[in-house]
């Protein structure tokens, strides 16, 4: 017997099944959303190509995105380069075939513009290229698609079904932009509440991937677009949702809700320049700071310290939680990181990056931002410690001075709460004084101790020989003092004792 291999030939046709496409149209799309992402990134690739080929300006990027609540249907069009008479029909039905891979386009797989196919019942791309005589349509039959796909009696591959549920035609070309690329949802599916209809959700979705402007109202968004201007080309697009609607900015503003009550103000940007794996600049990445309350809502759209390739964002919010020394802490996170590397890629669901040394790189060394922000998020929750403690103090002190003010205690009463006081006084100033706090919150803090000290200094230790109680015999003004310590002493709440107390008073 011998260990010699024999080489067997491969079969002359490798066989593709019709269920590839299945995986392709189903499995790599579960958030019905992305769909509008895909087809916004081949837009914002389609619009680059116009830029540089002079038939848009910089700034004129558009995609307009229309929707009939009543007809139910959706149609996204964008003014870029659009796709040739004569490249039409092969370009819109090849699949896992694009010619741009290996350039600065976003999307390169050739697979992402099949999105739709799940979530509706028909699926249109029209295009016309400058100087083009016609308009031309790739319609795909989306139910007649499904059916295929899980009918046993149906043999045929790929290239089967695909003739089989799509078709292509010209339409005339008058009343039609010189230059554009259509996309046509016909009655999309009913999915949780008609998101694919909810002009809200849509535009707070984009709002956060697409490459679309800072709000002009967002005071940090100049300093921010100059910086990474520093490094990468933006790209933005406008991205209009219904007519008269506001253009869609991305989500940042001001200040941000955490919780029902509170509010947290951005106070300042922050920049890291990402060293490259073997030289040059991986990534940039900008942190607005904040009062780092605590995790941010998701609802406030701005959480998370987020990547972003090609100024579209990839993953969600969650995506670089590994860098951070408590997985919490990426919560509390305002920020962005813009990958610059080339081989640094958005895997095909474009929820991560693939596995590379590259992208390993990048995440080693966004772990010394992670550090920083935790330990922001750290010392911004002991100084509120610090001032939460004054605060306490103060309404301590607050409480026993109304109550001396009262001027009903018994002088070794009245001593003892002068005690506790000082007490309080003594733990107020270590607070005041922490290191750890800024100097206009540590100014705060001894200008309203100065005030207490103040206050405490004109108090009357005792009442022995109180204005209220003089017309009373010692022995009664004894009684009713013993009482009214004993209603302090046995009460939990001073301020209600304080009531019950005022009310005896004013009865005698």
């Amino acid at each position: 017997m011998t260990n010699e291999l024999t080489n067997i030939s491969l079969p002359s046709d490798i066989v593709i099944g019709k269920d590839i496409l299945e995986l392709v149209t189903s499995a790599m799309y579960i958030d019905p959303l992305t769909i509008y992402r895909e087809y916004i990134q081949n837009s914002v690739d389609s619009i680059d190509e116009a830029r540089n080929n002079g038939l848009l300006a910089s700034n004129h990027g558009i995609v307009d995105i229309h929707i009939d609540l009543e007809a139910r249907n959706v149609r996204i069009r964008d003014n870029g380069q659009g796709v040739p008479n004569g490249e039409f029909a092969r370009k819109l039905t090849s699949l896992g075939a694009s010619s741009k891979r290996g350039t600065a386009a976003r999307g390169f797989r050739g697979v992402g513009r099949l999105a739709g196919l799940g979530y509706c019942q028909t699926l249109i791309f029209r295009s016309r290229s400058a100087d083009d005589p016609y308009v031309h349509e790739l319609r795909w039959d989306c139910r007649a698609f499904k059916k295929l796909l899980t009918d046993n009696h149906f043999h045929g591959n790929v290239s089967d079904l695909v003739k089989a549920v799509a078709s292509v035609s010209m339409i005339d070309p008058i009343g039609w932009p010189d230059h554009f690329f259509e996309v046509e949802l016909v009655k999309p599916l009913r999915i949780k509440n008609d998101l694919l209809l909810n002009e809200d959700e849509i535009s707070k979705y984009l709002s956060k991937v697409a490459p679309v402007p800072f709000n002009p109202k967002f005071k940090f968004g100049k300093k921010i677009k100059a910086f990474l201007l520093g490094h990468l080309a933006l790209d933005e697009i406008q991205i209009q949702i219904g007519p008269g609607k506001s253009p869609v900015y991305r989500p940042y503003l001001n200040e941000f809700s955490i919780g029902d009550s509170k509010i947290d103000v951005f106070t300042n940007a922050e920049f890291r320049v990402i060293p490259g794996h073997s030289g040059g600049v991986s990534a940039v990445a900008w942190i607005l700071n904040h009062g780092y309350l605590g995790a941010i809502p998701n609802a406030a759209g701005v959480k998370g310290l987020k990547a972003r390739k090609g100024n579209i964002q990839v993953g969600d919010h969650r995506i670089f939680t590994a860098i951070f020394p408590e997985a919490r802490f990426s919560s509390w996170t305002v920020g962005e990181v813009h990958i610059l590397d080339e081989k640094v890629v958005p895997n095909g669901r474009r929820d991560d990056f693939e596995q590379n040394a590259h992208y390993a790189h990048v995440t080693h060394q966004l772990v010394s931002v992670g550090d920083y922000v935790a330990k922001l998020c750290r010392s911004n929750s002991m100084v509120r410690n610090r001032i939460k403690a004054f605060d306490l103090g103060a309404q301590k002190i607050e409480e026993h001075l109304t109550i001396l003010e009262q001027g009903v205690l018994r002088r070794s009463q009245a001593d003892a709460i002068v005690q506790e006081i000082q007490g309080e006084m003594f733990e107020m100033k270590k607070a005041a004084g922490a290191q750890i706090l800024n100097d206009e919150d540590r100014d705060s803090l001894v200008a309203r101790h100065q005030e207490l000290e103040t206050r405490i200094r004109e108090i009357r230790p005792g009442a022995d020989s109180s204005d209220l109680l003089l017309r009373y015999p010692k022995t009664e003004r004894d009684i009713i003092q013993k009482m009214i310590g004993l209603i302090y002493e046995c009460s939990t709440n001073k301020v209600a004792a304080k009531s019950l107390v005022d009310r005896i008073m004013a009865r005698i």
